[in-house]
């Protein structure tokens, strides 16, 4: 049976059928759905019920595997996967780009999915490449010579009538270790050539702005990546796995069904140090290269 690759999206996404994810997957395969991933950003894979060892032998596709997070514990026994489940007010319920506070974030991102609510939990995604592209002339000129400060002080708990015992506990772990990077605002992806906005919720400024500059500034670039024309809103159902370019892509985890249950699992694969459009790279502001995490890919 052959694979089957269907447009989902009018910008972004496709759905893979004719694989079955439990087996290993031939080197033929696997070059056709990493081009199916850089073409189209993300893919969705239905009905494959894999368990973490069948998940991890996907992911590992796409290139070396990091480790769960750089400072949120993995799952027991599997040193690779991170579990997704947050309670309200924990949970990636804005739009971001997967671990871009270190100087090296993954080139891709495979999410499964274990306990579905029976309504909400949503998945969005955006294209950032379109986004780009969508940009008028003068603000792609700006974009372009623009660098931007992410970090892992995000505050999970914005909203105060979700503080909680989890919520606080979560965010010490998550900023148990500090890490702050300057990413260029466009990065070129290195696989397609293409350029992309680069931004999401873990920046903190613009480098060499006021605080109220920059704000002003991504809340406009941030319009661009969240147009409906460049959105995908992915209906989990139990056993899909779904995997994203987290080069060229934002994602948002719709928080609408309360205190319902919602799991899945995460691996995450090494990318490299962001590259923008005049060849500079990414640098680090604060804490180190994060190799515990993930090994630097040349």
């Amino acid at each position: 049976m052959s694979i089957d690759i269907t447009r989902i999206g009018g910008r972004i996404g496709a759905e893979v059928a004719g694989i079955d994810l439990k087996q290993p997957i031939e080197p033929g395969d696997a070059g056709a759905i990493h081009d199916a991933l850089v073409e189209h950003k993300v893919l969705v894979f239905r009905g494959q019920h894999l368990d973490d060892e069948q998940h991890q032998r996907f992911a590992s596709i796409f290139g070396e595997l990091t480790l769960a997070h750089p400072t949120v514990p993995s799952v027991d026994g599997q040193a690779n996967v991170l579990e997704v489940a947050g309670g309200e007010g924990a949970r990636a319920n804005a739009w971001h780009t997967d671990v871009t506070f270190v100087v090296a974030p993954p080139k891709a991102t495979t999410l499964r999915s274990l306990v579905i609510p029976p309504y909400g939990g949503d998945t969005l995604f955006s294209n950032t490449a379109a986004a780009y592209a969508d940009l008028p002339e003068h603000l792609r000129l700006l974009a372009d010579r623009l660098w931007a400060e992410h970090s892992n002080e995000y505050d999970y708990a914005e909203h105060p009538q979700f503080r909680s015992a989890e919520v606080d506990e979560y965010q010490k772990v998550f900023v148990s270790t500090r890490y702050r990077t300057a990413h260029p605002v466009v990065r070129v992806n290195p696989d397609s050539g293409v350029p992309n906005l680069f931004i999401g919720n873990f920046v903190t400024g613009i480098i060499g702005l006021s605080k109220t500059e920059g704000r002003d500034i991504l809340r406009l670039l941030q319009h661009y990546v969240t147009r409906p024309e460049n959105t995908l809103r992915h209906h989990w159902q139990v056993g899909d796995i779904v995997v994203w370019d987290n080069r060229s892509t934002q994602h948002y985890a719709a928080d609408d069904y309360g205190d319902l249950a919602r799991k899945l699992h995460r691996v995450t694969v090494a990318g490299d140090v962001p590259v923008g459009v005049n060849g500079e790279k990414s640098r680090i502001l604060e804490g180190d290269e994060a190799t515990h995490y993930t090994p630097q890919v040349q």
